[in-house]
């Protein structure tokens, strides 16, 4: 048990900004192993990230004037909350990615591209856009569905967000530089137990989740359903551009799975 909090603190400590300092820190430890064993709470770290941006919303909603600009006053303060909290980490992925595999380059030059800090047009462009989308969204499910169904919704994508890097790190190979090396040694091996250890965690969250939130059953499988989709998809999409990972096309995963979960719930919500 003892091992399970640290290698959970350990993963807060490597995607959040909460301080794991001093005595703690010291306690919790770092090693190669531990931080791949770590790999296994990474849903629970979305939890975590969720409720926290599911809080913001409805403490927003609570105090804005019940106008319809509420809703994406209070989505914006979401994405600017867990953002801060993540440090962009991700965002930062997606931008990267997209400016490695917006053109028509190969592999080596991608990669290349991918580890150059400076930020192009494709990745700029990408990044306006996915924070446009999310803060749309999550603002169209207020309205349609109410502040606690949209809080939900998006409590549930941050976990399963954050479980799609695992497949794509257990299935294809990483191919960063040595010397950008942001998922190493998380990429060195994911074994069989730790993905399933993440599965049981990520079912069990949404399971409670679904349960606890009156919302018709078809918006859950319509959120699901597309934040799978979109993590196949993405998987299939760095086989075939870069025969593998980095740690940046991980974090291009998990914006572009919880910007599917939410537009799944969206239509989810016209369909029921």
């Amino acid at each position: 048990m003892l091992s399970a909090v640290r290698h959970f603190l350990l993963a807060l400590q490597f995607f959040t900004r909460v301080p794991i300092t001093g005595r703690l820190a010291q306690w919790v430890g770092f090693s190669p192993a531990m931080l791949r064993a770590s790999a296994a709470y990474f849903p629970l770290v979305g939890a975590l990230v969720g409720a926290v941006g599911a809080g913001v919303l409805l403490a927003a909603l609570a105090w804005l004037p019940a106008q319809p600009a509420a809703a994406w006053v209070a989505a914006a303060l979401v994405l600017a909350v867990t953002a801060w909290l993540t440090g962009a980490f991700h965002e930062d992925g997606w931008a990267d990615t997209c400016d490695a595999l917006g053109g028509a380059v190969p592999p080596e030059r991608a990669l290349a591209i991918m580890k150059d800090s400076r930020i192009g047009s494709y990745g700029a462009l990408a990044l306006v856009l996915m924070v446009v989308l999310q803060t749309g969204l999550l603002a169209l499910l207020v309205q349609a569905a109410g502040g606690q169904a949209a809080a939900a919704v998006l409590g549930v994508a941050h976990v399963l967000s954050r479980y799609a890097p695992l497949w794509v790190m257990r299935t294809l190979p990483y191919v960063g530089q040595a010397d950008g090396r942001k998922a190493k040694p998380l990429a060195d091996a994911i074994d069989g137990r730790a993905l399933a250890w993440a599965s049981m965690q990520t079912a069990g969250v949404v399971l409670l989740v679904v349960v606890g939130v009156p919302l018709d059953g078809t918006v859950w499988v319509a959120a699901v359903g597309a934040a799978a989709w979109a993590g196949w998809r993405m998987r299939a999409w760095l086989a075939r551009r870069l025969q593998g990972f980095t740690g940046d096309t991980l974090g291009a995963t998990q914006q572009v799975v919880l910007a599917a979960c939410l537009l799944g719930a969206a239509l989810g919500l016209q369909g029921g």
